[in-house]
């Protein structure tokens, strides 16, 4: 498998200037001398994402950084992460941005994988696929972080795949809708159709116009399961994707109820790891 590379460095780059538009003032403003070496150390178990762009970010501030557990992999408690060493300014400028982003993104890494891992203990090997429901702004770091834990994007954004909401559907009449889904599949040969839903009637009507997907919005366990069956039983041959609450909690319960894929925004939300910082002067040892 070949090494995992940092994101662009124009991202990288919006983050230092983010933090130190016009430099940093405290270390420009004191007589720093010598070179520094920075340590990063897991507090506690995590799966790891965000690795090497914070090494890039240190190499950015003008310091070298060595990645000693990559993303993706698992690291327990005091185990070294990541080193970087350079001058002390350099050093303290990438040092809040790359362990923010260490921390956030493992964070984000650590909830995917652990729902997975609850999928896979029960012999699930159902996806998890987590939506464009991220903080604005924050999409790139936030899909390297699923892709980290195992999960894989359910929308990258608008312009890649088709979802239609109830809310398209509302400023289409109804008795054009049948014609307006199939004239989008014409329109867009390539991708499959998801339909978003909040009802059985609503999902079987989808369903009979030629949806490749349907969204469950809300729908419980049971509720999806008794769907199940009913498409089974008139023939229909589409994929059932829960959203709206999928959660570590659940997600065996939606699984085991026929789901072909889990959707969710709740990793975007879990606490972030926590990463310690230790700081030395002089060169590595």
């Amino acid at each position: 498998m070949s090494p995992r590379r940092p994101l662009d460095d124009a991202a990288l780059r919006a983050l230092l200037l983010e933090d130190a538009p016009h430099g940093d003032l405290t270390s420009e403003s004191l007589p720093l001398a010598g070179e520094g070496v920075l340590s990063f150390m897991a507090r506690g178990d995590m799966l790891l994402s965000g690795v090497e762009e914070a090494a890039r970010l240190f190499e950015l501030a003008g310091a070298t950084a060595r990645v000693l557990h990559a993303s993706g992999e698992r690291a327990g408690a005091g185990e070294l992460l990541l080193e970087a060493q350079g001058r002390p300014d350099a050093l303290l400028l990438a040092w809040k941005a790359a362990q923010t982003l260490v921390e956030s993104m493992s964070g984000i890494a650590s909830a995917v994988r652990r729902i997975l891992d609850a999928l896979h203990e029960a012999g699930s090997t159902v996806p998890l696929a987590c939506t464009r429901k991220n903080f604005p702004g924050t999409r790139t770091f936030t899909a390297r972080a699923v892709k980290d834990g195992g999960g894989v994007m359910h929308r990258l954004g608008l312009s890649e795949s088709l979802l239609v909401f109830p809310e398209h559907l509302l400023f289409l009449d109804p008795g054009s809708r049948h014609a307006a889904l199939a004239e989008l599949r014409r329109r867009q040969p390539e991708k499959r159709l998801v339909v978003e839903v909040g009802s059985a009637e609503e999902a079987l009507a989808a369903a009979e116009a030629g949806a490749d997907v349907l969204q469950l919005e809300r729908f419980t366990p049971e509720a999806l399961a008794a769907l199940r069956a009913t498409l089974v039983e008139r023939g229909l041959q589409v994929k059932l994707a829960p959203a709206g609450g999928v959660n570590a909690a659940n997600a065996v319960a939606y699984a085991r109820a026929g789901a072909d894929l889990l959707v969710s925004s709740a990793p975007y939300w879990a606490p972030p790891a926590d990463v310690k910082v230790a700081f030395r002067r002089g060169g590595a040892a």
